[in-house]
């Protein structure tokens, strides 16, 4: 539908547009940085150089049992960094048992060897860093650390040395642990923080969409009922038909107000004006309303989500039951509500069997489950006791609270 204006152009309506799903910007990603791996452990290889060097020089007695040990011991180092950045490979016996054997064969060269070899034990403290990220990380680093200055101190060099060397293997260790745990916490939180926004955004589109189904299939039904009552009243009492012209028309305004609040997020229905409203409906399609209402006021929350429930039972009445009655009852207590919408018509339609327990009905009885699942109530829908269709819904007083202790009885459960 447009409309034209005063130059003959077409102008189209402004409808309301659903949330997008939000994007990692391009300044997101620059800040995330690319992902660790395997590559920034490489560069600290270079400390072994004084091990390699002394090697090539000759300077290593048994030359090749030195050479042997710094390969096996690099390609341990090298393959323990890849692993080390993937959670399942990092928490395997493989890369546990690659740390023991890197520990043997540094524990062997050092005491062997000693000098520049020794600088195997930083190399080894920077590996558990990066795999024991738990409570082992800190027995074992202690335990590298000693070893260090103890083995250190073999070589009769001075005590400033050996402390020195103890703790560089125990910074490597914790600081490496400590960068890529807070590392991996920021990206997780990142990650997180766009699923909170993408939940976000999902839920608002859902909400969108029951409200919409809601308030217009209720509405074109009414208006359908009211127009079929005006045309037939229009050949033998015109006030009549007019009067069902003037409902149509007030049912049309009200229905505008309602979607822009529902836009907007801000629509609370009221109990008493949704059952008038039934009744209006209700007698518009020749079915006699019956409405009894029992119990303590209810909170406005609890008014807003049985309005929901009154609106689409007698909208699906209206449509489909081809009934002379319709009963709605609200038994109120000062814990639990209930509304129970019962029609006289023909059930379950023939290519709907009915089949045993409780059912829940159309896209429109199942939005308003979850509705009312969510605020610690319940709704089925099936077959009348005596035949015709039956609605009906409880809800806790105070649904927030009951969602909260819902909630927490979860959670305890969970504990246990």
């Amino acid at each position: 539908m447009s409309l034209m204006n005063g130059e003959n152009e077409t102008v189209a309506p402004s409808l309301p547009r659903l949330p997008e799903l939000p994007k990692r910007s391009a300044r997101d990603a620059d800040l995330a940085g690319p992902p660790a791996s395997g590559y920034t452990l490489l560069p600290w290889l270079l400390m072994g150089l004084g091990a390699f060097s002394n090697l090539v020089q000759g300077r290593t007695p048994n030359p090749w049992i030195g050479g042997a040990g710094l390969l096996a011991f690099n390609s341990l180092y090298i393959s323990v960094a890849f692993r080390a950045f993937v959670k399942e490979k990092r928490e395997s016996r493989a890369t546990l048992a690659a740390l023991a054997a890197m520990a043997a064969i540094t524990y062997g060269l050092t005491i062997f060897y000693g000098g520049t070899w020794l600088f195997f034990f930083p190399l080894l403290a920077l590996a558990c860093g990066a795999v024991l990220r738990d409570r082992r990380l800190g027995l074992t680093i202690m335990v590298l650390a000693g070893s260090a200055g103890a083995i250190s101190g073999m070589e009769a060099g001075e005590v400033w040395d050996n402390v020195t060397l103890a703790y560089g293997t125990f910074l490597s260790g914790m600081v490496t642990a400590a960068v890529l745990s807070l590392s991996q916490t920021v990206r997780e939180l990142r990650d997180t923080r766009q699923e909170l926004a993408r939940t976000a955004v999902e839920k608002e589109r859902l909400r969108f969409s029951r409200d919409l189904h809601d308030l217009l299939g209720h509405t074109l039904s009414v208006i359908v009922v009211k127009s079929e009552a005006a045309r037939r009243l229009a050949p033998r009492d015109l006030d009549a038909a007019l009067g069902q012209v003037a409902d149509i028309e007030s049912v049309g305004r009200q229905a505008l107000t309602e979607i822009r609040e529902a836009v907007t997020g801000y629509r609370e229905g009221s109990l008493g004006t949704e059952l008038d409203r039934a009744r209006s409906a209700l007698l518009a399609a020749e079915v006699e309303p019956v409405v009894r209402l029992s119990g303590p006021p209810l909170p406005s929350q609890v008014e807003a989500l049985l309005g929901w429930v009154v609106r689409e039972a007698v909208t699906n009445v209206v449509r489909h039951s081809g009934a002379a009655r319709c009963e709605i009852a609200v038994d109120g207590t000062p814990g639990r509500v209930r509304l129970k919408i019962t029609d006289d018509g023909h059930g379950v339609p023939p290519e709907q069997p009915a089949a045993p327990g409780p059912r829940i009905g159309g896209t429109g009885l199942k939005g308003l489950t979850e509705r009312l699942a969510t605020a610690g109530g319940s709704l089925e829908a099936g077959p009348g006791p005596r035949g015709g269709f039956q609605v009906t819904a409880e809800l806790p007083v105070d649904p927030v609270d009951a969602a909260l202790e819902a909630e927490l009885e979860a959670q305890g459960a969970r504990q246990d």
